[in-house]
């Protein structure tokens, strides 16, 4: 699978800003729950003021439940948590 071109340019401008030390965890509230979210931001300035750009939440709880990775044997695909068992 591609990873589509602004997800690298924002993972690009991520790495830049962690490099440079322009990095903050925010709590913030989610707009569809209301839960409180930790936020990773990059940190800019505007006019004089701190501008955070968010570029997304850590995952709550364990994050190996949280995501499935890319499937090594079939580059198109994701491994799936039934794999493996018998129907």
């Amino acid at each position: 699978m591609t990873i589509p071109f602004y997800a690298r340019s924002n993972f690009q401008t991520l790495l830049r800003a962690a490099g440079d030390g322009n990095l903050a965890l925010m709590e913030c509230l989610d707009a569809v729950t209301g839960k409180p979210r930790y936020v990773i931001c990059a940190v800019g300035r505007h006019d004089g003021d701190y501008v955070f750009t968010p570029f997304g939440h850590l995952a709550d709880g364990n994050p190996y439940d949280a995501y499935l990775p890319p499937d090594p044997e079939d580059p198109e695909d994701f491994v799936r948590p039934d794999a493996g068992e018998a129907s």
